[in-house]
């Protein structure tokens, strides 16, 4: 049983600190995007200051959305494993 909980809590770890990695990349994306679309239509610089735009908020998204899911499961004190699954 602590295994299985020592491996949630590990987990949960884990998928927080892929904020870190998710922040750029969204905003890369958005970046790359823009940049290329101003590019087919001809529209520099605004698609790109658009689609950055864009990336920057999808990485703020991305952001509060699994920090508020994290406070939330350690408010429940939620540890993933089913009810009466204690130590003892």
């Amino acid at each position: 049983m602590r295994r299985r909980r020592a491996f949630r809590n590990f987990r949960k770890w884990a998928d927080l600190s892929i904020i870190g990695i998710q922040f750029p990349v969204a905003i890369v994306i958005g970046y790359v995007w823009g940049r290329e679309m101003d590019r087919w239509f001809g529209t520099a610089p605004w698609l790109t200051a658009i689609f950055s735009l864009f990336g920057i908020a999808a990485g703020f998204l991305n952001l509060f959305r699994m920090t508020a899911e994290a406070t939330r499961d350690e408010a429940s004190g939620d540890d993933g494993s089913p009810p009466g699954d204690g130590d003892g």
